[in-house]
């Protein structure tokens, strides 16, 4: 008779689905999610105070925006490494710390080049936040209500991602532009005190050092490859001052997956990239996030530069894309959809009603007439598309990573996320940027200074007109990039459920004892 063995019990879950208090402790991280997420954002109503007050240029206010998304793309995966292996709510509770150190010295900064700085020092906290965030999602949840508890995290990241617009504008309706900043610091002190008494420690015990060489070489990469993206226009596409910024990019990011393919513990393992579930979910996370940085980026200066609002009236006008977001998961409308239709016809109806909304925007709501109905609507639309996608697209890419590595996957996603809202901002900024010095040409450095320097209204009249020519022209390639990046991302997740169902064993057949 052979002894059977004992089973090994699942380190998953609890029998009651996961931690016990689950719930609370995913509504707390969630807190501090939301407070890293609406930094993306919030300081777009604050551009023309930014403008006024520090004298910023656009170069200025875009590597305000780029500095902060930049590091925190560098170290996210770094962070992850670290939070597997040191544990999740020790690196939690360290980022909330420097996150709210790095809100303070934003929100007092005198000058454009202390803010850069600042935001930069924000990134190092947002990364370890953004990493240990959905690591312990993943660690407190089972199966049965995983899929719910990430589209309750992605409700909160699309909330902290169009909510900005509207929290900033109530802060400058009544403060100046550094409360944008200040106001982190109570909500991150609540936040580490809580994380210190609930959330639960979690971490693998054979996890891997973390990867400096690769944080290194992955934000001296990036950040070079985006600055020459920045200055195309300004400089000229063959300039030297575009040229060899692009060149070190694509050299040092070369070099980052070489030395990744080799060290023995990297950062990113390049192996993830042969499995399709993997690569459709990034395919679609880098270019849906893509389309939206770049849009929230550039809609907040029409409505206040050529459309004439004031800042809480511009983010109160965003308003209905983050409403749209919230309303279809927290009735639970998000999740349902995703287990009716599959990952991959989910992730194709998502980034298509998000490209909708952007063409929308472009050819009836981007004009300088007033009107805000075109708008409203390809708001809606990419609220209702990101409601769809964003929870499908995250589960995919956590679940093609092994769980002991959540840290690493979290990580992977936050890096998707930053490094596609970074590039929109940087690409459909220079696409605005080159339509509108092909249509008028002034030498001022930004658009309030080019509408001030007008010599009349008809002047001004032209300069708004090219601006909102811009825009409609880079929300365009947005939706274009969207779409495209839907297709190909829904095409590989089916060809890895193909595989998958392939791949798995038959049924035993059953034998009857003679």
């Amino acid at each position: 008779m052979t002894a059977t063995p004992p089973a090994t019990p699942s380190p998953a879950a609890t029998p009651t689905g996961g931690h016990p208090q689950r719930w609370l402790i995913l509504g707390v991280i969630c807190l501090a999610q939301l407070t890293v997420l609406l930094d993306n954002t919030v300081l777009s109503v604050a551009i023309p105070s930014l403008t006024t007050e520090l004298h910023a240029s656009t170069s200025d206010i875009q590597w305000m925006i780029n500095a902060y998304s930049l590091v925190q793309s560098g170290l996210l995966l770094t962070a992850g490494n670290a939070a597997d292996r040191y544990g999740r709510k020790k690196l939690l509770a360290v980022g909330l710390a420097l996150f709210g150190l790095g809100s303070l010295a934003a929100g007092l900064a005198g000058s454009s080049g202390q803010l850069i700085a600042a935001r930069a020092g924000m990134g190092v906290g947002g990364a370890l936040l953004m990493t240990t965030t959905l690591a312990v999602v993943m660690q407190i949840f089972d199966d049965s209500e995983r899929v719910k508890a990430i589209a309750l995290w992605a409700t909160v990241s699309s909330l902290g991602f169009a909510a900005g617009p509207l929290i900033g504008g109530v802060i400058l309706d009544h403060f100046w532009w550094g409360m944008i900043f200040l106001i982190n610091i109570p909500v991150a002190v609540v936040g580490l005190v809580a994380v210190l008494k609930l959330v639960p420690e979690s971490k693998n015990p054979q996890g891997d050092r973390p990867d400096l060489l690769g944080a290194l070489l992955s934000t001296i990469g990036m950040t070079a490859a985006v600055y020459a993206i920045i200055t195309g226009p300004e400089h000229g596409w063959t300039s030297t001052e575009v040229l060899v910024p692009a060149a070190i990019g694509v050299v040092v990011l070369a070099a980052f997956a070489l030395w990744e393919l080799r060290t023995p513990y990297p950062m990113l393992d390049m192996h993830f990239f042969r499995n399709q579930k993997f690569v459709g979910a990034v395919a679609g996370a880098i270019l849906v996030m893509f389309g939206m940085g770049g849009s929230m980026f550039l809609l907040t200066q029409h409505l206040q530069f050529v459309l004439g609002y004031e800042p809480l009236e511009a983010g109160l006008r965003m308003a209905p894309l983050a409403l749209t977001v919230v309303l279809l998961n927290l009735s639970g409308i998000g999740p349902r959809i995703v287990m009716r239709l599959g990952t991959p016809l989910t992730v194709t109806v998502g980034m298509t009603l998000v490209a909708a909304g952007l063409a929308s925007i472009a050819l009836i709501g981007g004009g300088s007439d007033g009107t805000y109905w075109g708008m409203l609507l390809g708001l809606v639309l990419m609220g209702v598309g990101l409601a769809v996608s964003n929870p499908a697209m995250a589960n995919a890419i956590m679940s093609a990573i092994p769980p002991e590595k959540a840290g690493v996957g979290a990580g992977v996603n936050g890096t998707l996320a930053e490094f596609g809202n970074g590039l929109g901002v940087a690409v459909l900024g220079a696409v605005l940027n080159a339509r509108f010095a092909a249509l008028v040409t002034v030498t001022a450095a930004s658009l309030p200074a080019a509408l001030a320097a007008a010599g009349d209204e008809a002047e001004r009249a032209r300069i708004s007109d090219a601006f909102a020519s811009g825009l409609q022209t880079s929300q365009l390639v947005g939706a274009v990039a969207v779409l495209v990046g839907g297709l190909l991302a829904a095409f590989l997740l089916r060809r890895a459920e193909r595989t998958e169902r392939a791949e798995q064993p038959a049924a035993p057949e059953s034998v009857t004892a003679a």
